[in-house]
């Protein structure tokens, strides 16, 4: 039978519980019978339970911030020293550790989870969680070798406590870091290693296609990110396969480990996630109505770049200013996708023939970022603004990092792309043999890999190449399929540079109908651009171009649309 001095605090408790879990729940009378259990000098583990309750209760229902740390605090330094006590001493080095990040402290945040990880050896579902957290506070300031140093000790203790499916989970997510870090070499080994230990499981079917969806994500990002967009279509088949799977399937994550308890993301954000792959996946085959479709159901970032491609520079602004409208709200947004956000702005600068702020917005990208292919993204789009300016001193300029011989990116589109802007600047300096060699070797790439829009372009040029060598013939051959290709995408830039060319070469083949038609789609796609030109450079958002560091111009930014910016 209790004491009398412990049917105190365990009253307080009961009691504090019942203002809690009441409807509407009583928060603050919560708190006060919690506050009270100290009064009663409870012994070490209530005392510490009750300053992880106070901490947890303070967070999530108070702004109190400094009240619920100094409690969370309490109940990470009084648990430490107490055996058996997993649940509290865990979480509490959890949370607090997560309250520090959140604070921006993080070099308080690692020294407790290190402790937490060193006391945690005995209990896996702890020790697995507590590794993915440290990694994650690595992989977020960028220290992605020791980031995917930890992961690798996480995959061989999950391997030696039996939790197998963790164990994959551990090794996914260091080929995840991998990715990101664009170490594209090692990243295969670690993908090889995983989908043996998938297609070899013997464990629950639900895990066995969740691991398999998390495993085709990393497989087609791998392929897009070497631009190989042919090379990803069975992986993506697959996944949309698999997805399909999960969502049919009620959720069992019950396991013979307790280790095997983690989740990567919900199914319903895992579905929302190969959506986003897909749109990817159709933005680089240059498909835009295909994006489109899948955008209307994903909603994600993309969408602002897919709208400028398709002429649509009202519709790109808005949604490029509610991506600056969230950077502005979040300055660690800012801070981690405001190079992205320089190169959005450095496209629809471009697209409005504002080259000077494009040249700005650029050079931005170039000095926020430290990721090797928005570098060699940036610097080919600068190429083609030095080129349209006829700046051939600061073309030459970037040569070393536009050359597609010794391109510094793993990318089979982007090497692509830098031949494309080669044969560009040999059209210009009308070198047109040498341009059309360049560009055949963009078609051959791209064609490989269905990078359509690269195709039609090069096509286009080429057809243009011809046209000025006066072989009409070889011309049409050539701008006839990239209209068509145009149009599939849709590119109306390219529509309307294809639509000028056909009607020059019906007039010179004396075919007056044609001439006309070709004639009437060129006005139609030159009025289009021309209205959307217009409205676009009267809306306030506009501003954002003279943007390059501090803070944004006034009514610039929009609040973040109801179609959802994803960074």
């Amino acid at each position: 039978m209790a004491s009398s001095q412990d049917a105190w605090y365990l009253s307080l408790l009961g009691l504090a519980e019942h203002f809690r879990t009441s409807s509407p729940p009583m928060i603050k009378l919560c708190i006060q019978c919690l506050q009270a259990v100290f009064n009663f000098k409870p012994p070490q583990r209530v005392e510490a339970r009750t300053h992880l309750q106070l901490g947890n209760i303070l967070l999530s229902h108070t702004k109190n911030i400094d009240l619920a740390k100094n409690h969370l605090e309490q109940a990470w330094l009084l648990s430490q020293v107490i055996n058996s006590f997993d649940d509290v001493k865990f979480e509490a080095a959890s949370v607090l550790a997560e309250l520090y990040e959140q604070q921006e402290q993080i070099s308080l945040s690692k020294p407790i989870l290190r402790k937490a990880i060193e006391l945690s050896q005995h209990n896996v579902y702890w020790h697995c969680r507590l590794i993915f957290q440290l990694a994650q506070i690595h992989a977020t300031e960028k220290d992605y070798t020791l980031a995917s140093s930890l992961l690798g000790v996480g995959v061989d203790y999950a391997h030696i406590s039996n939790a197998s499916y963790t164990r994959v989970l551990f090794l996914l997510s260091k080929g995840m870091l991998l990715l990101i870090d664009k170490k594209l070499q090692e990243v295969q080994p670690v993908l090889n290693q995983s989908g043996h230990l998938i297609e070899t499981w013997t464990g629950a079917v639900y895990q066995k296609e969740y691991l398999k969806v998390y495993f085709l994500v990393l497989q087609v990002c791998h392929y897009l990110m070497a631009g190989q967009v042919k090379s990803v279509k069975p992986c993506l088949k697959q996944l949309q396969q698999s997805i399909q799977t999960i969502m049919a399937t009620d959720d069992v994550f019950m396991g013979p480990s307790a280790g095997d308890m983690f989740l990567w993301m919900p199914k319903e954000h895992l579905y929302v996630l190969v959506y986003l792959v897909t749109v990817m996946h159709s933005m680089q085959a240059g498909y835009m109505e295909k994006a489109q479709k899948y955008t209307d159901k994903a909603l994600m970032q993309i969408e602002k770049l897919k709208k400028l491609v398709m002429g649509n520079k009202t519709q790109a602004l808005q949604e490029i200013s509610s991506a600056a409208a969230l950077c502005k709200q979040c300055p660690r947004l800012l801070e981690t996708h405001g190079p992205q956000l320089h190169t959005l702005l450095g496209l629809y600068s471009m697209s409005m023939n504002c080259m000077e702020a494009a040249e700005a917005q650029f050079m931005a990208a170039l000095n926020t970022s430290r990721e090797r292919e928005l570098w060699t993204f940036a610097n080919l789009n600068l190429a083609i603004v030095y080129l349209r300016g006829k700046r051939e001193a600061d073309f030459v300029a970037l040569h070393d990092g536009i050359n597609p011989e010794s391109l510094p990116s793993h990318s089979h589109s982007l090497r692509a792309a830098a031949y494309y802007v080669q044969g560009l600047q040999a059209f210009f300096q009308g070198r047109y043999n040498e341009a059309k060699r360049y560009l055949r070797e963009t078609l051959k790439m791209a064609n490989a890999e269905d990078l359509n829009r690269l195709t039609s372009c090069s096509l286009v040029l080429l057809g243009h190449i011809f046209l000025s060598l006066g072989n009409s013939r070889e011309s049409m051959n050539m701008v006839t399929p990239a209209m068509q290709l145009a149009s599939k995408i849709p590119d109306v830039h390219v529509q309307l540079w294809a639509s000028a060319i056909l009607k020059d070469l019906h007039r010179i083949c004396g075919d007056t109908q044609r001439e006309n038609e070709a004639y009437q789609r060129h006005v139609h796609f030159s009025q289009m651009l021309l209205t959307d030109h217009f409205q676009a450079s009267q809306m306030p958002e506009h501003n954002l171009i003279m943007w390059t560091q501090g803070n944004f111009p006034a009514n610039t930014t929009s609040s973040p649309s109801t179609s959802g910016v994803l960074l």
